[in-house]
């Protein structure tokens, strides 16, 4: 399908640079770059790109967004490239879109539109679509104003779908809210279920780490590296959208459960958020959180930004939070040996604490994993406690709640154990064991 990518500029000082106190703290992308994203958006749903271009934007209209003279210019050259789609990358009011789809005689979708048809093309599994189904649905919703001729007629009162005089877009907006509400609540159920997974996870003496990132970082090849696993791992954006659970071999013998999740990206529709709360609570659950950057892509920091923005609306504080987040700059392999060597300075004075790895090469990850293992016992105690013969229920708590690091038959059923616990569990074994009896380690 032929189409044509336009990214309006609407502030270009500030959006390339400038002195003023908007410059880059807006735009944070060059509107270079930002035409660039918007470019491979279009392209991970196979469209064939046939012009793309940055358009001076200096008064939107409320009517086209573009001033006639350019929405007539436009024209000319989606008719000579025949182009079925316009994606401008810019949010479009319901009027907007329907003016410059009648003007091009084209199908127009702005950067939110775009993403949901992105998303709706990756899903896979059953919960997946009912996630981008709610989110486009949502979005549908807010387009039906006067957006297409046929919802302007009357309905009469035959059957269920109306009431006498009621109009047709007034049915349209009545039937889409109903089954968004019946998507809400088979995604509720959802959210139940998982957090029944979640408990019987916690339930397993295991910590919790979770990958997050800017989407097409590298966090499913990584996932892989780390795990062994076989997740879909392509150079597409949004390759990954369901989590998925591996358990994680750290290097003194502990382990931990590592889930991917799906890639973030800037200015994402809240309703996306929104729809993907459910698979989103796994970062909020994770001890320990994993921001996988691509630090070959000169855009890194600007992603950084936007991944952050994205887990603040969530409700984790990436700075009140320091121990919690650690960054992965990954694609190492892709820097020459100058740039290598500079990120790996940079890592090192990383405030905190950042690991240079390539997934690909498999070049940092035993430091990344013993990183892993230092952040999640930093907030674990390690304790030794002597079982008796009489006490197997508490034996069993402790296999089902704790880590066993060692374990010592001391003769006449008796059992020495060193472990590592959870602060949250500390309190019930205690409870169990009498705190008398629990010993603080060394590691």
């Amino acid at each position: 399908m032929n189409a044509i990518v336009l990214a309006p500029v609407l502030d270009k000082p500030a959006r390339v640079g400038g002195r003023g106190p908007q410059a880059r703290a807006i735009g944070r992308r060059s509107p270079q770059e930002r035409l660039d994203e918007a470019i491979g958006l279009a392209r991970a749903i196979h469209l064939d790109i046939r012009a793309s271009g940055l358009v001076p934007l200096p008064h939107p209209r409320p009517g086209t967004l573009f001033g006639s003279g350019k929405v007539e210019e436009l024209a000319g050259l989606i008719r000579a490239e025949a182009v079925e789609v316009v994606i401008v990358d810019h949010p479009l009011t319901p009027v907007q879109q329907r003016n410059l789809e009648t003007a091009w005689n084209a199908k127009v979708i702005d950067r939110t539109g775009l993403i949901l048809e992105i998303f709706g093309a990756r899903a896979r599994t059953r919960e997946g679509r009912l996630q981008v189904e709610l989110a486009h649905l949502v979005y549908q919703k807010s387009r039906l104003v006067r957006s297409w001729t046929h919802l302007e007629r009357q309905r009469g009162g035959f059957g269920f779908l109306g009431g006498p005089g009621e109009t047709q877009i007034e049915t349209d907006r009545r039937l889409i809210g109903e089954r968004i509400e019946m998507i809400r609540r088979e995604l509720e159920q959802v959210r139940r279920t998982r957090a029944l997974h979640r408990k019987s996870r916690a339930r397993v003496p295991y910590p919790s780490v979770a990958l997050v990132g800017y989407t097409n970082a590298g966090k499913s090849t990584l996932f892989n590296a780390l795990t062994g696993a076989a997740v879909l791992a392509e150079d597409i954006l949004f390759a990954t959208l369901d989590p998925t659970f591996r358990g994680l071999a750290l290097p003194g013998g502990s382990k931990a459960v590592l889930s991917d999740t799906v890639g973030f990206i800037s200015d994402l529709p809240t309703t996306l958020i929104a729809a993907f709360r459910a698979t989103l609570e796994e970062v909020l659950e994770a001890e320990l959180i994993l921001h996988v950057r691509d630090i070959a892509d000169e855009t890194s920091m600007s992603q950084r930004t936007d991944v952050n923005a994205v887990l603040a609306a969530l409700g984790i504080d990436t700075e009140g939070e320091p121990d919690r987040l650690l960054e992965v700059w990954n694609k190492a392999d892709l820097l020459d040996k100058p740039s290598r060597e500079r990120a790996g300075n940079e890592a090192q004075r990383d405030a905190g604490g950042a690991i240079l790895v390539s997934a690909v090469t498999g070049d940092g990850l035993d430091t990344l994993l013993t990183e892993i293992e230092r952040r999640l016992n930093r907030r674990r105690d390690t304790v030794e406690i002597t079982v008796g013969p009489e006490e197997g229920s508490l034996s069993n708590w402790i296999y089902e709640n704790c880590e066993v690091i060692e374990r010592s038959d001391l003769g006449e059923g008796m059992t020495a154990f060193r472990i590592r616990i959870a602060p949250e569990k500390r309190h019930r074994l205690q409870h169990l064991a009498g705190a008398a009896r629990l010993k603080l380690a060394a590691e």
